[in-house]
């Protein structure tokens, strides 16, 4: 569970209809754009059968 200002949740909510992603999916999304710029995660391999969205919640 995660708790989040209502503002927050209804926004991320309406961000993840727009990409078609569930609400875990788009956080998820998120923190790893945002661990990506700081450079704190290292890109995985790319697997040509797996799309970047696979590892999304929906």
């Amino acid at each position: 569970m995660l708790r989040i200002d209502p503002d927050l949740h209804a926004a991320l909510e309406r961000w993840a209809a727009d990409d078609l992603r569930s609400i875990n999916g788009q956080i998820e999304f998120v923190l790893k754009e945002a661990l990506r710029a700081a450079g704190r995660l290292k890109d995985r391999p790319t697997d040509p059968y797996r799309s970047s969205d696979d590892d999304d919640d929906g």
